[in-house]
């Protein structure tokens, strides 16, 4: 059974790789778990909106969201709406809020290069704290005191290093995966609440415009 004093030993045969990959551990699961909440909160407040303006039945004028729902990327939509509806045509409002969709992606995807540099990086590190380890295991053949099991058991003990970053690698690549999932169901979350936005401005639009028809009507007929 391996004790500390031996996991700090392989460390340092492996040329002080295990180390760095220590620390790409450490990053991968900062950036899973910080991203894995956030995204999350994404995907639940943007489902919770959605709802809400299927319930609405297409009126935006009472429509209301709580605290937290405001702090979501999507209520920026809804603060272009507050502001261009009513001078601006379809075509731009929905440009206006295209614009706002692209400055909101960053803030989705955020450290994910991250996590994908270390399922790159991993592999590499472990394979060459491997190499290192070997070449310090047949270090033993030239020595007057070598035997088989030193050197089978070094050679052992090297390959940790790539099964190490092979296990980082598998994991960020998982993560990487389910996160950048996630980042296109809010994407699509975020066109959809701008479809309906854009649709339920333009029926209130042509509600306004049927209603000054009717009155200029009534007027003429006075």
């Amino acid at each position: 059974m391996m004790n500390m004093s031996h996991l700090v030993d392989l460390a340092n045969n492996s040329g002080g790789t295990l180390y760095l990959m220590l620390v790409l551990l450490l990053v991968a699961l900062t950036v899973i778990v910080e991203r894995a909440r956030y995204l999350s909160n994404m995907q639940r407040g943007g489902a919770r909106l959605i709802a809400l303006l299927k319930d609405q039945q297409g009126e935006l004028e009472n429509f209301s969201m709580t605290d937290k729902l405001a702090k979501l990327p999507h209520a920026s939509l809804f603060a272009i709406v507050q502001r261009d509806a009513a001078r601006a045509s379809r075509e731009i409002l929905s440009e206006h809020l295209e614009e706002a969709i692209m400055h909101e992606v960053p803030l989705l995807d955020r450290s994910l290069w991250m996590l994908d540099t270390v399922v790159t990086l991993a592999p590499l590190l472990g394979l060459f704290g491997t190499i290192i380890g070997m070449f310090n295991a047949f270090h033993v053949l030239g020595s007057l005191q070598n035997n088989p099991i030193a050197i089978t058991g070094g050679i052992a003990e090297a390959l940790i290093a790539t099964a190490s970053g092979l296990f980082i690698a598998m994991l960020g690549l998982v993560a990487f995966n389910a996160l950048h999932q996630r980042v296109r169901l809010v994407m699509h979350q975020l066109e959809t609440i701008k479809l309906m936005l854009v649709n339920r401005c333009d029926k209130t639009g042509q509600t306004e415009v049927h209603n000054t028809i009717e009155v200029l009507r009534t007027q003429a007929r006075a």
